[in-house]
């Protein structure tokens, strides 16, 4: 039975590099009312693929039938569900604290202690950079928050599948065996034949 609970699901999307393809993304989602929590682009190993990642909220079977609205995009190669397999995602952010000189040590002490980078230093303030997970960026900037954040800028999550999935025995995934080990884009070809089976939900 579907969970009806709207939450947090992270899915990734290997796409065309063409022209408005993102908007088109995006559109197909904000159509339904969904919101885009947070969003990362960037480029592949294949030359004229990129991969989006994206944390939409909504309740399980309308995230479902979205990703399969997105296969039916003649710019979409592949969809990733992350929730059907162990991944590991990560988020950067920049943040800017004001500083004063009784609370530069303590500052410090603290982006110590989250292996955060100083990546610029000012009388005033100091600029940080966080890499981890979400749980990690929010609770280093709740930790400055008392001091003075001045600015902060989050990339979004980024994923990919575990490959030490690959170790786990088959019966584990309920959707078959791991696809941890097979190449992210086996062909670029449009999907046409698979699109016309799904119905046009949006």
């Amino acid at each position: 039975m579907t969970d009806p609970t709207p939450r947090d699901h992270l899915v990734s999307a290997l796409v065309r590099d063409e022209p408005r393809v993102l908007t088109r993304i995006t559109s197909l989602f904000g159509r339904r009312g969904y919101n885009i929590r947070s969003l990362s682009v960037g480029s592949t190993e294949h030359p004229g693929v990129s991969r989006m990642t994206f944390v939409v909220t909504g309740d399980r079977g309308v995230v479902e039938q979205a990703m399969r609205q997105l296969e039916k995009l003649h710019d979409v190669i592949r969809i990733i569900d992350h929730s059907l397999e162990k991944y590991v995602d990560r988020e950067l952010v920049l943040v800017k604290v004001a500083i004063t000189p009784e609370s530069r040590v303590e500052v410090r002490q603290i982006a110590e202690d989250f292996r955060a980078r100083i990546v610029d230093v000012g009388r005033h303030a100091l600029t940080f950079e966080v890499t981890g997970d979400e749980g990690k960026i929010t609770a280093f900037i709740e930790q400055m928050r008392p001091f003075g954040i001045l600015e902060t800028m989050r990339t979004g999550r980024v994923a990919l599948t575990r490959g030490s999935n690959a170790d786990i025995p088959a019966h584990v995934y309920h959707e078959g065996e791991t696809q941890a080990l097979k190449p992210a884009v086996e062909g670029i070809e449009p999907r046409e034949e698979k699109a016309r089976g799904v119905p046009n939900l949006f």
